[in-house]
């Protein structure tokens, strides 16, 4: 699973570890870590504090995969932040598409409320032209013997 943490000194062990900030849900969507976990680098490691860096971890826990991400940081920036999309541009987005959605329903609900609307009236017309057509019988039949 692919993280993005940020690199501490943990000054007791004298070795650096990652905090991990987020973690990736799915291929546009992260998740903040709210607690905070940590995960030691070991004594070898010389990379820089406070660097952020995304880490792809196995099952097991194990780092997999350890790269700086400021590419990544940047190509986020690019993408999003020079569009203009901020979390309140999105916000009101998501708004206006449930308001759609609400509107959406309630148009069907009235479509389907006047086509039985409709139904029964074509029932009734029905029933009209067959006791019209049962009064004009019954009148012919009257004609006829008389």
């Amino acid at each position: 699973m692919l993280y993005l943490a940020q690199v501490h000194k943990n000054k007791f062990l004298d070795q650096h570890q990652l905090r991990l900030l987020a973690r990736q849900e799915a291929d546009s969507f992260w998740a903040i870590i709210p607690e905070e976990a940590f995960i030691l680098l070991g004594k070898g490691s010389s990379i820089t504090e406070k660097l952020l860096v995304l880490v792809e971890l196995s099952s097991t826990g194990d780092i997999e995969r350890l790269e700086d991400a400021t590419n990544w940081v940047m190509d986020l920036v690019q993408t999003y932040l020079t569009t203009g999309i901020t979390p309140e541009f999105l916000h009101q987005e998501a708004e206006r598409a449930e308001q759609w959605r609400q509107s959406l329903t309630l148009q069907n609900q009235e479509l389907a409320r006047r086509s039985l609307e409709l139904e029964a009236r074509r029932e009734q017309i029905q029933a009209l032209e067959e006791s019209l057509k049962r009064d004009k019988n019954g009148n012919q039949r009257e004609d006829d013997c008389g």
